[in-house]
């Protein structure tokens, strides 16, 4: 009985330590299968059986197991990298996409300040400093040719209401004249009806 349970505790011991170390050391293919390939190569190479110092013994499914999965790894990174290309080649489009519009803007702008700084009148172009010392000048020549205006037309006017003013005169004096002519003819004709009338009698 002692040795039956002396049998029974080291086969459960036994068992027990089989699926300890079973869970520290993982399932062969789910082991080659984790990690970085260089993890599964090393798993590969822990699990697999030694024939010497310089060979180790892999089975066939093991093998298969990590060429798939260095395949996969391979198309992967073939995938990325071409995808890194795309976007490298979108970003280079998107850069020269990006300078053109610039350069277009540079240049829409450029012609945007021409526009401002110029203005057209009669259909020439002038800067605007130029036109408005051309402006400046009219209106300084138009204020000048007012002021002669004006001045003359004061002088026209005042000769005018000094002309008036003689003609006012001279009609005054010719009025007096006329009156005193007119007195004068009367005295004249009243002193020759005198004298007719002296003779006649």
């Amino acid at each position: 009985m002692k040795f039956m349970l002396k049998h029974h505790l080291l086969f459960g011991l036994l068992l027990l330590s089989l699926t300890v170390l079973g869970q520290n050391r993982p399932m062969l293919p789910y082991a080659i299968q984790k990690g970085t390939l260089n993890d599964q190569f090393t798993n590969l190479s822990n699990l697999s059986r030694s024939q010497d110092a310089d060979f180790k013994l892999i089975r066939k499914t093991n093998l298969e197991i990590i060429r798939k999965n260095v395949i996969d790894s391979i198309s992967r990174y073939q995938k990325e990298i071409a995808d890194l290309k795309a976007n490298s080649s979108s970003s280079v489009n998107t850069v020269k996409t990006l300078r053109d519009s610039v350069s277009a803007l540079d240049t829409q702008l450029q012609a945007e300040r021409q526009k401002t700084d110029s203005i057209s009148f009669l259909g020439i172009a002038f800067s605007k400093g130029t036109y408005h010392t051309i402006v400046w000048a009219l209106i300084i020549v138009l204020a000048i040719a007012f002021l002669a205006t004006l001045a003359s037309f004061r002088k026209a006017k005042v000769d005018t209401n000094e002309h008036k003013k003689t003609t006012e005169e001279l009609q005054e004096e010719l009025q007096t004249l006329r009156k005193k002519s007119m007195e004068k003819e009367q005295i004249l004709k009243r002193q020759l009806l005198d004298e007719q009338m002296k003779r006649n009698s």
